[in-house]
């Protein structure tokens, strides 16, 4: 296999994480280059489901060496959370890796980020409120902590102090500064065996001939520099953040794949052309369990957007696309995909820029004829409807770039390679 970054090429939620599964059988590391335990993965196995939230999903398989990368914030408190969650079911995480340089999420960021979103009003932009976006926002003022700053103590104790003067206003639980230093000496002292240079790890790795998928979190139109701002979240989930987000070379991503779902979802607010809050909206809503895997929050359900998809195709380069959740269109009698936007009678074929004229778009529509067979016992391309491969191949003219693989149920035996 070429080394692969796998992108969400929505709004997140895609299923990042289940082909990332399927994939990481041919590969030798997974790493993760964004975001924090703001993602979710929902992992099937037999009748078993796993969520993961820090770690990658490769971590299910043995030989996979996973990677938190710098570019990540990360809540030791949570992570121990997850890694003794695995333990419990028989899942090792000897082979997991943590950047230095990651910055750490601290109580009092999540402390911030719900404040902060009260105080939005009717401005809220749907943070999950797990203190991401307050972490990044200390990393790029020179002030976070790293986990490599809990290796000196008196380094570590100066910057929580300043951070408890800081944020003194958003501090309302009782949290000390001696309570928070001795809790995480003790997290630190749990993890503190995994804890490397990931960026020297992964080149002395790549620089063998080792195969690595690149993770990032959420998907592309939540960039924060090329997203829907300010309705993004606050890291690089394009295929652009593995070289910041991982301190190696761009010359090792060598393939990008896209993972979409059938149709198209949006957690929180911001412009959504192809909502549907009407039956269909419904039928995906309930068939396709659309709740956050982090937060538990109803998804917002609409029909496919290919204008998203072109756009996330141009930023990310992507080479191929994953799709997702095929099997939950069916007995949809007439599906609908948008190919384009109308604004103030005017045809709009890529995605603007400008927020207030996306939340003004209509979407054009081109109908489909759908299918009432069973998807989810389809175990080659061949056996799947006329219908559902009529509409997999009419994303593929329109993109202009192959479908590879088709999930059509939650098992990881349910993904068909096309």
């Amino acid at each position: 296999m070429k080394n692969t970054c796998i992108v969400g090429a929505q709004w997140g939620d895609e299923g990042k994480g289940k082909i990332t599964d399927v994939l990481a059988e041919q590969a030798d590391i997974v790493a993760r280059y964004s975001g924090g335990n703001n993602a979710g993965h929902t992992i099937v196995i037999d009748d078993q489901t796993i969520k993961l939230h820090h770690i990658p999903s490769g971590i299910l398989h043995k030989k996979i060496k996973c990677i938190l990368g710098n570019g990540m914030v990360i809540n030791l408190s949570d992570l121990k959370d997850e890694v003794e969650g695995l333990r419990k079911i028989g899942v090792s995480t000897d082979n997991l890796y943590i950047s230095e340089n990651a910055h750490l999420i601290m109580p009092y960021h999540i402390m911030v980020d719900g404040a902060q979103e009260e105080m939005r009003g009717k401005n809220k932009i749907g943070t999950t409120k797990k203190g991401i976006g307050p972490a990044y926002t200390d990393k790029a003022a020179r002030v976070g902590i790293r986990v490599i700053d809990l290796e000196d103590k008196q380094v570590f104790k100066n910057k929580l102090e300043y951070h408890f003067k800081e944020k003194a206003q958003f501090i309302t639980s009782g949290a000390s500064v001696q309570e928070t230093f001795e809790k995480y000496l003790s997290l630190y002292e749990y993890f503190k065996e995994r804890v490397t240079d990931t960026s020297l790890f992964l080149y002395n790795e790549l620089s063998k001939g080792k195969k690595a998928l690149f993770e990032g979190a959420q998907g592309a139109l939540l960039d924060l520099d090329l997203g829907t701002y300010p309705f993004v979240t606050s890291a690089s989930t394009t295929s652009g953040g593995v070289g910041t987000g991982l301190g190696i070379p761009s010359q090792y991503v060598e393939k990008v794949i896209g993972v979409a779902k059938a149709y198209t979802t949006r957690v929180g607010t911001g412009p959504f052309p192809t909502e549907d809050i009407n039956e269909v909206g419904k039928i995906l809503l309930s068939m396709g369990a659309e709740y956050g895997t982090t937060t538990g929050r109803a998804r917002r359900c609409g029909y496919l957007d290919l204008v998203i998809l072109k756009y996330a195709k141009r930023i990310n380069g992507l080479n191929a696309i994953a799709i997702t959740k095929l099997d939950v269109l069916t007995n949809i009698k007439t599906i609908k995909v948008a190919t384009a936007y109308k604004h103030k009678n005017k045809i709009i074929k890529d995605f603007p820029q400008n927020q207030n004229i996306l939340a003004e778009c209509a979407p054009v529509y081109q109908e489909l004829p759908g299918w009432t067979q069973d998807l989810s016992s389809c175990i080659t391309y061949d056996e799947l409807p006329k219908n559902a491969k009529k509409y997999v191949e009419f994303m593929e003219n329109n993109l202009d770039i192959p479908v590879e693989y088709v999930s059509v149920g939650p098992g990881r035996n349910q993904t068909i390679r096309k």
